[in-house]
């Protein structure tokens, strides 16, 4: 399984270039993130993106949330030369989020397709509960457990995504939901090949430490047409917000 923050980072920093135009799940899940939170509140004088990355959220937020102060996070320390493109004013901080400590505290902590990276969440949430200010917000996106089913089914690679209800679990001692979605989206390719080249731009380098070799991707290509009519890719996206008690 593929957890550690430098081979994360690594992958990421190959796929920037064509991850926009890859990342489709992703920007429709910064939209459904930003459209319900706005139905909730769209003023946040101090706003923390985590896992910024190209920006695709952060284009969301700056077309329709109310701020005074941004900051944005990243383990990359080039998204930094994305979101120069995207916003005028802002701080940057290059960081594992469940290590960064800011000097204030946030009313808005925002995170889309970042989750998921991480092994244990409960850091994770404990330090966003401890920089962020009494009845602040935050708004999650990250992905479910049928999320890649097809690609863990043929190679059993997958990383430990959690359902909906767990997450709910691990924010409860610190937070109130207050808005919850998990949903589906598949994704069809003409080949399996072009599927994985679709994970790569996106990210996702074979869910394993060491890339594949090219005997372990035509083999994985063979058992996928074998085992299905059509190359299809399960996205599961899952979205919360909530409020710090």
């Amino acid at each position: 399984m593929l957890n550690n923050p430098k081979i994360i980072k690594n992958h990421f920093k190959k796929s920037y270039d064509k991850y926009d135009f890859n990342a489709s799940v992703q920007k429709l899940s910064a939209k459904k993130l930003v459209a319900e939170l706005i139905k909730i509140k769209n003023d946040f004088p101090d706003i923390l993106e985590c896992g910024c990355g190209t920006g695709v959220l952060t284009s969301e937020i700056k077309s329709n949330i109310n701020y005074k102060n941004y900051f944005v996070n990243d383990i990359v320390a080039q998204s930094k030369n994305y979101i120069d493109k995207i916003l005028d004013k802002y701080t940057f901080i290059c960081g594992d989020a469940k290590k960064i400590r800011p000097k204030r505290k946030f009313d808005l902590i925002i995170s889309n397709a970042m989750l998921q990276w991480f092994e244990k969440l409960e850091p994770v949430f404990n330090n966003f509960s401890l920089i962020m200010k009494k009845d602040g917000i935050l708004a999650l996106t990250t992905f479910g457990t049928d999320n890649y089913r097809e690609i863990k089914e043929i190679s059993g690679l997958g990383l430990n995504y959690k359902p909906l209800e767990k997450l709910i679990v691990l924010l409860k001692s610190d937070f109130e939901i207050l808005y919850t979605e998990d949903y589906k989206q598949v994704l069809e390719f003409n080949n399996p090949l072009e599927m994985l080249a679709h994970m790569k731009n996106t990210g996702v380098n074979s869910l394993s430490e060491k890339p594949w070799t090219f005997t372990q991707v035509k083999d994985f290509c063979v058992k996928y047409s074998q085992k299905y009519p059509k190359t299809v890719l399960t996205y599961n996206p899952i979205i919360v917000i909530c409020t710090k008690k």
